[in-house]
């Protein structure tokens, strides 16, 4: 049978006598079969010369085109207990509805007039402050009472030394002036006793000229006294006034002790006011998280945290919600070799999971097949599907998109590059190249113009 031997057998058998064999080795059907073959090889080879679109496949699922538009999970700031639940899952919130209702956990907290006692708390405190000022300003009004009348003690204390100054030039003068009367007294003593000596003064004159010179000497020596005294008054006022300074600044510094004490205690209550301030704010804002509410507008999608009297920590999420006004968009990803030929803005046609490329009637918005979309974000980091990142936004040059496509669901993308042979394309394909270099004509006006 596979004519391996030397004796053939067609050579041998004829098989002209059955009429299966009479139908297929007619000559007139190899003429038709090779007339077939020909045209087929002729079309092939005219088919390797039409044009080819290079392009690029890359498969993503739907997603946003603002961040904030993308389903999220609402978590509590605070540890706490759920004590009620006002939605179920697939109910529409507005912003600021409330979802559940939560309690606390915390022992710190647990007082229901924490607000209120911390505001008398405060005010108790203000009244400290109020009371430490009026302190401050009966203390700065003794300090400058006591300032006068350090003032007014010096003044007097001054003057008394200035009078005793005065004193002293008088009883210095009143000493010169004795001393002179001594001298004269002297002198006059010194006459009558010669004169007597000579016989011409009697002896009763020389008594009274001796009488009036001792007279002369007791003044002397009382102005002496005087002078003495004098000046023991001008020591005294001296040790006056240095007594006076040092009363009256040991007064005004005891005073100012008192003062800045007092200033210390005014300061440091306006502090723990201004600390209880805060714990009441931070109450007041704690007693709001009691009420958990929805971020945006949006659809409830799944409970995390169930039941009634369930405890959770902070930061645990407690229920997801998806925005309800978004802006669809497509995540697709891109190999590194192909990432050089997309650039922001270029076109790309898309297939949404569930809405086929072949074109049919009865659902609305699938008889266009694919559909138009923009790049408007390209990635700079690989992600970790060794991938590079490609966000797409609707074409507004399109068709729509379809308006029952959900946010998750698959889509798969083709970028169409540049049109090569459809001979050039199976032999890059056999080879493993990468396609044409490819830049759009906005992209090559943008280089012009730089």
């Amino acid at each position: 049978m596979l004519n391996i031997s030397h004796n053939k057998l067609n050579q041998k058998v004829s098989l002209d006598r059955f009429s299966s064999a009479q139908r297929v080795f007619h000559k007139r059907h190899y003429k038709h079969f090779n007339r077939f073959l020909l045209a087929f090889a002729i079309a092939g080879f005219i088919i390797l010369f039409l044009p080819w679109t290079q392009n690029i496949n890359g498969k993503g699922y739907l997603t946003t085109l603002k961040p904030d538009q993308r389903p999220q999970t609402i978590q509590s700031p605070i540890p706490g207990r759920i004590e009620k639940w006002y939605v179920q899952e697939g109910d529409y919130v507005k912003k600021g509805d409330t979802i559940l209702h939560i309690s606390e956990i915390k022992n710190e907290y647990f007082d229901p007039r924490l607000v209120e006692r911390t505001q008398l708390q405060i005010k108790a405190k203000e009244g400290s402050v109020t009371s430490y000022e009026g302190k401050v300003k009966a203390l700065n009004n003794q300090i400058g009472a006591l300032v006068r009348e350090r003032g007014l003690k010096l003044e007097q204390s001054k003057n008394k030394l200035l009078q005793a100054k005065l004193k002293v030039k008088s009883d210095s003068i009143d000493l010169e002036a004795a001393r002179t009367n001594i001298e004269i007294a002297q002198r006059q003593y010194d006459r009558i006793v010669q004169l007597q000596s000579e016989g011409l003064k009697a002896m009763t004159d020389v008594e009274e000229k001796r009488l009036k010179l001792q007279e002369t000497q007791a003044k002397l020596i009382s102005q002496e006294n005087k002078l003495l005294a004098a000046q023991n008054e001008i020591l005294n006022a001296q040790v006056e006034i240095s007594r006076v300074t040092a009363e009256y600044t040991d007064k005004i510094s005891k005073a100012e002790s008192a003062m800045f004490t007092a200033q210390s205690n005014q300061f440091d209550s306006k502090a723990q006011v201004t600390k209880l301030e805060n714990q009441y704010t931070n109450y007041q804002m704690r007693n709001d998280l009691y009420y958990i509410r929805a971020p945006q507008n949006g659809y409830i999608n799944k409970a995390l945290q169930a039941g009634i009297g369930e405890t959770f920590k902070e930061g645990d999420r407690l229920v997801g919600i998806m925005p309800a006004d978004i802006d669809m968009a497509v995540e697709t990803f891109v190999a590194p070799l192909d990432l050089p030929l997309l650039h922001l803005g270029e076109k790309v046609r898309i297939q949404f999971d569930g809405w086929p490329a072949i074109v049919f009637s009865g659902w609305p918005n699938v008889s266009y097949g694919t559909y138009g979309g923009k790049v408007v974000a390209i990635e700079t980091f690989i992600s970790d599907n060794g991938m590079y990142r490609v966000l797409l936004a609707p074409d507004p040059d399109d068709h729509p998109w379809p308006s029952a496509i959900r946010v998750g669901s698959g889509a798969s993308t083709i970028a169409l590059l540049e049109d090569v042979p459809i001979w050039y394309e199976l032999w890059r394909q056999l080879n493993g190249f990468p396609p044409n270099y490819y830049q759009p004509d906005n992209v090559k006006s943008d280089v012009k113009k730089k």
